[in-house]
């Protein structure tokens, strides 16, 4: 029976550390050099036979599949080093896995995480997402967290934490990080998978005297000037979405929604964009109609005050007559 003999430096003997493993870790540390150095290397010949863009879905697919074959082989050859048949590991495998289990609760859970997203039901690269509060475009997945490249909020919610100074959905210039286990407990908003557009509104008060059948025709015609209007993709992308989720028929078109309110009526333009570049639709749509009111001489409302009745005045001289006093 082989007998494992205590290491010595500078004739102190090592308590715990032999010969055998000594060589184990220098084994082990020239196993883990090699592993990464070929890592380093295939990612380098990936991006150069793949080509494109850091976003490419061919470049994010091969990285993310050398990222899990390495990571098995890295598992499969630390285990292949430290477990011999001689070695009796039972009792510490089931302590250490206990304690490992409860210190990286988090990690475990956004590794899993990972896999389920990596399925593509939930985003993907590229994708734009919102994702433990944050709203952007996915720009890197990682095994254990999400970055995303954050844009604006519209203004009912741009007061919302952390602060946004971008009122539309435009990048702000800041890469959030965000663990991949939040998608086990909040929701997740993508605005690019299954159906890549979205519904905006322009809303204009118009005064009860003015012409509303003339604004609606301006409202009508900015739209089908500058919105998707009777686009195939969009109604293709929208008939494979309701052949796949129980969904009610809805129309693509613009149109208007009339509400009568105490100061004005309310017009409320419904119309469909793609969801990117919608903030340099709507100013194109904004810039046509307020020249179409311009021209038919119509103005938006605005609250006000109407005046119904003055009482009568009168001012007296009292230099001229002496019972004003009285």
């Amino acid at each position: 029976m082989y007998t494992a003999q205590s290491a010595e430096l500078f004739g102190v003997t090592l308590v715990g550390i032999s010969t055998t493993t000594g060589v184990k870790l220098v084994v082990t540390a020239v196993f883990v050099t090699i592993v990464l150095a070929l890592r380093r290397l295939v990612l380098a010949l990936t991006r150069r036979s793949l080509g494109g863009e850091v976003g490419d879905s061919r470049r994010f697919w091969a990285r993310q599949g050398l990222q899990v074959i390495v990571a098995v082989v890295l598992v499969l050859g630390l285990v292949s080093i430290w477990v011999t048949p001689n070695t009796d590991i039972t009792t510490g495998v089931g302590l250490i896995s206990a304690g490992l289990a409860f210190a990286l609760q988090q990690v475990i859970t956004s590794l899993a995480a990972y896999f389920v997203i990596l399925r593509g039901d939930t985003f993907g690269i590229g994708d734009r997402i919102t994702l433990g509060g944050v709203r952007g475009d996915v720009v890197r997945l990682g095994f254990l967290k999400t970055t995303i490249m954050e844009m604006g909020q519209p203004p009912a919610v741009s007061d919302s934490d952390p602060a946004i100074w971008v009122n539309s959905r435009q990048y702000t210039g800041r890469l959030v990080t965000v663990t991949n286990g939040v998608i086990f407990t909040d929701p997740v908003y993508n605005y690019t998978r299954e159906f890549p557009y979205l519904w905006e509104e322009i809303v204009l008060p118009i005064a009860y005297t003015d012409d509303r059948q003339l604004v609606e025709q301006i409202l009508l015609r900015a739209a089908r000037d500058h919105a998707v209007v009777d686009d195939p993709s969009a109604n293709g992308a929208f008939e494979s979405m309701r052949r796949r989720y129980a969904l009610a028929p809805t129309s693509l078109n613009p149109s208007v929604y009339w509400r009568i309110t105490d100061n004005w009526v309310e017009l409320s333009l419904r119309f469909l964009v793609p969801h990117r570049g919608v903030r340099a639709i709507k100013d194109l749509m904004t810039r046509d109609i307020l020249a179409g009111l311009d021209e038919a001489g119509i103005g938006i409302a605005s609250a006000t005050n109407e005046i119904v009745g003055i009482p009568d005045l009168k001012i007296v001289d009292a230099r001229r007559d002496p019972d004003a006093h009285q």
